[in-house]
Protein backbone atom coordinates (compact mmCIF):
# COMPACT_ATOMS: atom_id res chain seq x y z
CA UNK A 1 0.00 0.00 0.00
CA UNK A 2 2.82 2.37 0.90
CA UNK A 3 4.57 1.63 -2.41
CA UNK A 4 1.41 2.50 -4.34
CA UNK A 5 1.10 5.77 -2.42
CA UNK A 6 4.71 6.70 -3.18
CA UNK A 7 4.20 5.82 -6.85
CA UNK A 8 1.06 7.95 -6.98
CA UNK A 9 2.94 10.91 -5.48
CA UNK A 10 5.74 10.53 -8.03
CA UNK A 11 3.21 10.43 -10.90
CA UNK A 12 1.43 13.54 -9.55
CA UNK A 13 4.72 15.44 -9.26
CA UNK A 14 5.73 14.44 -12.78
CA UNK A 15 2.36 15.51 -14.18
CA UNK A 16 2.66 18.80 -12.26
CA UNK A 17 6.04 19.52 -13.85
CA UNK A 18 4.82 18.52 -17.31
CA UNK A 19 1.64 20.60 -17.13
CA UNK A 20 3.24 23.64 -15.48
CA UNK A 21 6.18 23.66 -17.85
CA UNK A 22 9.84 24.09 -17.08
CA UNK A 23 11.66 27.37 -17.29
CA UNK A 24 13.83 27.31 -20.37
CA UNK A 25 16.96 29.38 -20.57
CA UNK A 26 16.97 31.47 -23.75
CA UNK A 27 19.02 29.87 -26.46
CA UNK A 28 21.06 31.65 -29.09
CA UNK A 29 19.09 34.07 -31.25
CA UNK A 30 18.66 32.61 -34.70
CA UNK A 31 20.55 34.62 -37.27
CA UNK A 32 18.56 37.16 -39.25
CA UNK A 33 18.71 37.46 -42.98
CA UNK A 34 22.20 38.26 -44.24
CA UNK A 35 22.80 41.85 -45.34
CA UNK A 36 22.22 42.38 -49.05
CA UNK A 37 25.25 42.20 -51.29
CA UNK A 38 23.69 44.13 -54.17
CA UNK A 39 20.73 46.34 -54.96
CA UNK A 40 18.53 47.24 -57.90
CA UNK A 41 20.18 48.87 -60.90
CA UNK A 42 17.72 51.75 -60.43
CA UNK A 43 19.20 52.62 -57.02
CA UNK A 44 21.70 55.48 -56.78
CA UNK A 45 24.94 55.03 -54.90
CA UNK A 46 24.23 58.22 -52.94
CA UNK A 47 21.15 60.32 -52.30
CA UNK A 48 21.45 64.03 -51.46
CA UNK A 49 18.48 65.17 -49.39
CA UNK A 50 18.25 68.95 -49.77
CA UNK A 51 15.80 70.84 -47.54
CA UNK A 52 15.09 74.48 -48.52
CA UNK A 53 14.39 77.27 -46.08
CA UNK A 54 11.37 79.45 -45.37
CA UNK A 55 9.70 80.76 -48.54
CA UNK A 56 11.98 78.60 -50.71
CA UNK A 57 9.68 75.63 -51.40
CA UNK A 58 6.05 74.59 -51.70
CA UNK A 59 4.05 71.47 -50.96
CA UNK A 60 3.51 70.83 -54.67
CA UNK A 61 7.04 71.53 -55.90
CA UNK A 62 8.81 68.94 -58.04
CA UNK A 63 11.50 67.32 -55.85
CA UNK A 64 13.64 66.58 -58.91
CA UNK A 65 13.16 69.91 -60.65
CA UNK A 66 12.21 72.46 -57.96
CA UNK A 67 10.70 75.66 -59.29
CA UNK A 68 8.97 77.20 -56.25
CA UNK A 69 11.79 79.68 -55.70
CA UNK A 70 14.43 79.95 -58.45
CA UNK A 71 16.81 81.77 -56.09
CA UNK A 72 16.51 79.25 -53.27
CA UNK A 73 19.81 79.07 -51.42
CA UNK A 74 19.83 75.28 -51.50
CA UNK A 75 19.74 75.31 -55.32
CA UNK A 76 23.26 76.78 -55.20
CA UNK A 77 24.27 73.58 -53.40
CA UNK A 78 22.20 70.95 -55.16
CA UNK A 79 22.68 72.40 -58.67
CA UNK A 80 26.48 72.10 -58.85
CA UNK A 81 26.36 68.62 -57.31
CA UNK A 82 23.73 67.46 -59.78
CA UNK A 83 25.91 68.72 -62.63
CA UNK A 84 29.03 67.04 -61.23
CA UNK A 85 27.75 63.48 -60.83
CA UNK A 86 25.74 61.14 -63.07
CA UNK A 87 22.29 60.05 -61.92
CA UNK A 88 23.36 56.50 -61.14
CA UNK A 89 25.96 57.91 -58.74
CA UNK A 90 23.86 60.69 -57.16
CA UNK A 91 20.14 61.22 -56.73
CA UNK A 92 19.31 64.81 -55.75
CA UNK A 93 15.99 65.09 -53.91
CA UNK A 94 14.72 68.50 -52.78
CA UNK A 95 12.08 68.11 -50.09
CA UNK A 96 8.83 69.83 -51.16
CA UNK A 97 6.96 71.36 -48.23
CA UNK A 98 4.96 74.50 -47.56
CA UNK A 99 8.01 76.33 -46.10
CA UNK A 100 6.13 79.23 -44.49
CA UNK A 101 6.10 81.03 -41.13
CA UNK A 102 2.94 83.00 -40.45
CA UNK A 103 3.13 86.12 -38.31
CA UNK A 104 0.89 85.49 -35.26
CA UNK A 105 0.25 89.20 -34.72
CA UNK A 106 -0.36 90.19 -38.34
CA UNK A 107 -3.67 91.98 -38.92
CA UNK A 108 -5.25 91.13 -41.16
CA UNK A 109 -3.79 87.57 -41.04
CA UNK A 110 -1.05 87.08 -43.61
CA UNK A 111 -2.59 83.88 -44.97
CA UNK A 112 0.54 81.79 -44.53
CA UNK A 113 0.86 78.36 -42.98
CA UNK A 114 2.00 78.30 -39.37
CA UNK A 115 5.59 77.44 -38.51
CA UNK A 116 4.42 74.35 -36.62
CA UNK A 117 2.45 73.00 -39.58
CA UNK A 118 5.19 73.88 -42.07
CA UNK A 119 7.92 72.26 -40.02
CA UNK A 120 5.78 69.20 -39.33
CA UNK A 121 5.09 68.70 -43.02
CA UNK A 122 8.75 69.15 -43.97
CA UNK A 123 9.93 66.72 -41.30
CA UNK A 124 7.37 64.10 -42.30
CA UNK A 125 8.26 64.34 -45.98
CA UNK A 126 12.00 64.19 -45.30
CA UNK A 127 11.56 61.21 -43.00
CA UNK A 128 9.27 59.38 -45.40
CA UNK A 129 11.53 59.71 -48.45
CA UNK A 130 14.60 58.59 -46.48
CA UNK A 131 12.77 55.55 -45.13
CA UNK A 132 11.32 54.66 -48.53
CA UNK A 133 14.64 55.01 -50.36
CA UNK A 134 16.42 52.91 -47.74
CA UNK A 135 13.76 50.21 -48.03
CA UNK A 136 14.10 50.14 -51.81
CA UNK A 137 17.88 50.66 -51.88
CA UNK A 138 19.46 49.31 -48.67
CA UNK A 139 23.03 49.96 -49.86
CA UNK A 140 22.46 53.60 -50.84
CA UNK A 141 24.21 56.16 -48.63
CA UNK A 142 22.88 59.61 -47.78
CA UNK A 143 24.06 63.21 -47.56
CA UNK A 144 21.65 65.60 -45.82
CA UNK A 145 21.76 69.40 -45.99
CA UNK A 146 19.31 72.15 -45.11
CA UNK A 147 19.02 75.91 -44.72
CA UNK A 148 17.09 77.97 -42.15
CA UNK A 149 13.76 76.21 -41.48
CA UNK A 150 15.18 73.42 -43.63
CA UNK A 151 18.22 73.31 -41.33
CA UNK A 152 15.95 72.82 -38.32
CA UNK A 153 14.22 69.96 -40.16
CA UNK A 154 17.51 68.41 -41.32
CA UNK A 155 18.92 68.75 -37.81
CA UNK A 156 15.86 67.17 -36.20
CA UNK A 157 16.01 64.20 -38.57
CA UNK A 158 19.75 63.84 -37.98
CA UNK A 159 19.20 63.95 -34.21
CA UNK A 160 16.70 61.11 -34.49
CA UNK A 161 19.18 59.07 -36.53
CA UNK A 162 21.91 59.79 -33.97
CA UNK A 163 19.58 58.61 -31.20
CA UNK A 164 19.03 55.31 -33.00
CA UNK A 165 15.39 55.84 -33.95
CA UNK A 166 15.63 57.62 -37.29
CA UNK A 167 14.30 56.58 -40.69
CA UNK A 168 17.70 55.22 -41.80
CA UNK A 169 20.65 53.67 -39.97
CA UNK A 170 23.50 55.91 -38.90
CA UNK A 171 25.90 53.75 -40.93
CA UNK A 172 24.17 54.86 -44.14
CA UNK A 173 24.68 58.58 -43.43
CA UNK A 174 27.80 60.04 -45.02
CA UNK A 175 27.32 63.48 -43.49
CA UNK A 176 24.95 66.31 -42.55
CA UNK A 177 25.37 70.08 -42.88
CA UNK A 178 22.92 72.58 -41.42
CA UNK A 179 23.12 76.23 -42.48
CA UNK A 180 21.53 78.78 -40.10
CA UNK A 181 20.06 76.19 -37.74
CA UNK A 182 17.44 77.72 -35.45
CA UNK A 183 18.19 75.08 -32.77
CA UNK A 184 21.94 75.71 -32.76
CA UNK A 185 23.60 75.63 -29.34
CA UNK A 186 27.20 75.83 -28.19
CA UNK A 187 26.73 73.74 -25.05
CA UNK A 188 25.47 70.29 -24.22
CA UNK A 189 26.05 66.81 -25.63
CA UNK A 190 26.28 65.76 -29.27
CA UNK A 191 27.52 69.05 -30.69
CA UNK A 192 28.29 69.36 -34.42
CA UNK A 193 31.49 70.71 -35.92
CA UNK A 194 31.24 74.48 -36.31
CA UNK A 195 32.44 75.70 -39.71
CA UNK A 196 33.96 79.18 -39.49
CA UNK A 197 36.43 80.55 -37.02
CA UNK A 198 35.59 81.76 -34.50
CA UNK A 199 32.02 80.45 -34.27
CA UNK A 200 29.32 82.96 -33.29
CA UNK A 201 28.73 83.42 -29.59
CA UNK A 202 24.91 83.45 -29.73
CA UNK A 203 22.47 80.58 -30.04
CA UNK A 204 19.59 79.53 -32.23
CA UNK A 205 16.38 81.50 -32.00
CA UNK A 206 14.48 78.42 -30.83
CA UNK A 207 16.98 78.01 -28.00
CA UNK A 208 16.82 81.68 -27.02
CA UNK A 209 13.02 81.52 -27.03
CA UNK A 210 12.64 77.99 -25.67
CA UNK A 211 9.30 77.45 -24.00
CA UNK A 212 7.48 80.11 -26.01
CA UNK A 213 4.29 78.56 -27.32
CA UNK A 214 1.76 80.73 -29.12
CA UNK A 215 -0.81 79.50 -31.65
CA UNK A 216 1.09 77.91 -34.53
CA UNK A 217 4.57 78.61 -33.16
CA UNK A 218 6.37 76.40 -30.65
CA UNK A 219 9.96 77.20 -29.77
CA UNK A 220 11.37 73.79 -28.84
CA UNK A 221 14.80 74.74 -27.48
CA UNK A 222 17.94 72.71 -28.02
CA UNK A 223 17.76 69.12 -29.22
CA UNK A 224 17.93 66.75 -26.24
CA UNK A 225 21.15 64.79 -26.66
CA UNK A 226 22.22 66.96 -29.58
CA UNK A 227 23.07 64.85 -32.62
CA UNK A 228 23.93 61.81 -30.53
CA UNK A 229 26.28 59.32 -32.10
CA UNK A 230 25.89 61.05 -35.48
CA UNK A 231 27.53 64.25 -34.16
CA UNK A 232 31.00 63.54 -35.68
CA UNK A 233 29.37 63.57 -39.13
CA UNK A 234 27.40 66.81 -38.61
CA UNK A 235 28.54 70.34 -39.53
CA UNK A 236 26.91 73.63 -38.61
CA UNK A 237 27.39 76.92 -40.46
CA UNK A 238 26.15 80.14 -38.86
CA UNK A 239 27.05 83.67 -39.93
CA UNK A 240 27.79 86.03 -37.03
CA UNK A 241 24.84 88.36 -36.55
CA UNK A 242 22.28 86.03 -38.13
CA UNK A 243 19.52 86.12 -35.52
CA UNK A 244 18.10 82.80 -36.72
CA UNK A 245 21.16 80.89 -35.46
CA UNK A 246 23.15 83.58 -33.59
CA UNK A 247 20.53 85.22 -31.42
CA UNK A 248 21.79 87.31 -28.50
CA UNK A 249 19.65 86.85 -25.41
CA UNK A 250 18.90 90.58 -25.19
CA UNK A 251 17.43 90.54 -28.73
CA UNK A 252 15.04 87.63 -28.24
CA UNK A 253 13.41 87.34 -24.84
CA UNK A 254 10.70 84.80 -23.90
CA UNK A 255 9.16 87.40 -21.57
CA UNK A 256 8.35 89.51 -24.63
CA UNK A 257 7.23 86.56 -26.72
CA UNK A 258 5.15 88.33 -29.37
CA UNK A 259 7.64 91.14 -29.92
CA UNK A 260 10.51 88.67 -30.10
CA UNK A 261 8.65 86.48 -32.59
CA UNK A 262 7.97 89.52 -34.77
CA UNK A 263 11.69 90.36 -34.69
CA UNK A 264 12.51 86.75 -35.55
CA UNK A 265 10.20 86.79 -38.57
CA UNK A 266 11.76 90.04 -39.80
CA UNK A 267 15.24 88.58 -39.38
CA UNK A 268 14.43 85.79 -41.87
CA UNK A 269 14.75 88.41 -44.60
CA UNK A 270 17.71 90.34 -43.26
CA UNK A 271 20.90 90.60 -45.33
CA UNK A 272 23.02 88.39 -43.08
CA UNK A 273 20.54 85.52 -43.23
CA UNK A 274 19.97 85.91 -46.94
CA UNK A 275 23.63 86.03 -48.03
CA UNK A 276 25.13 82.63 -47.26
CA UNK A 277 26.03 82.37 -50.92
CA UNK A 278 28.46 85.26 -50.32
CA UNK A 279 29.26 84.96 -46.59
CA UNK A 280 32.72 83.45 -46.23
CA UNK A 281 33.73 80.71 -43.79
CA UNK A 282 37.53 80.73 -44.12
CA UNK A 283 40.52 82.89 -44.97
CA UNK A 284 40.45 81.67 -48.55
CA UNK A 285 37.15 83.42 -49.20
CA UNK A 286 35.14 80.18 -49.48
CA UNK A 287 31.44 80.94 -49.15
CA UNK A 288 29.08 78.87 -47.05
CA UNK A 289 27.45 77.35 -50.11
CA UNK A 290 30.79 76.67 -51.82
CA UNK A 291 32.03 74.95 -48.68
CA UNK A 292 28.91 72.81 -48.57
CA UNK A 293 29.27 71.84 -52.23
CA UNK A 294 32.95 70.92 -51.75
CA UNK A 295 32.19 68.95 -48.58
CA UNK A 296 29.35 67.01 -50.19
CA UNK A 297 31.30 66.38 -53.41
CA UNK A 298 34.16 64.83 -51.46
CA UNK A 299 31.77 62.56 -49.57
CA UNK A 300 30.05 61.49 -52.78
CA UNK A 301 33.35 60.96 -54.60
CA UNK A 302 34.65 58.68 -51.84
CA UNK A 303 31.37 56.87 -51.13
CA UNK A 304 31.14 53.11 -51.77
CA UNK A 305 30.07 51.81 -55.18
CA UNK A 306 27.57 49.10 -54.17
CA UNK A 307 27.03 46.26 -56.67
CA UNK A 308 23.83 46.36 -58.66
CA UNK A 309 21.76 43.46 -59.80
Amino acid sequence: MLALLVLAIIVIVLLWYLLAGRLKEPGPTPPGPPPPTSQSAECPDVMLLSIPGTWESSSTDDPYNPQANPISLMLSVSGPLRAQFPENRLEVYTVPYVAQFSNPIAFPPDGQASYNNSRTEGTARATDVLAQRHKECPLTNFVIAGFSQGAVIAGDVAAQIGAGNGPIPEANVLGVTVIADGRRTATGPGLPTEIGDPPPTGEGAEVALRGVNVPGISMTGARPGGFGTLAPKVNSICAPGDMICDAPREALNPVNALGSLAALIRSAGNPVHALYSSNTVDANGTTATQWTVNWAAELIENAPHPPHS
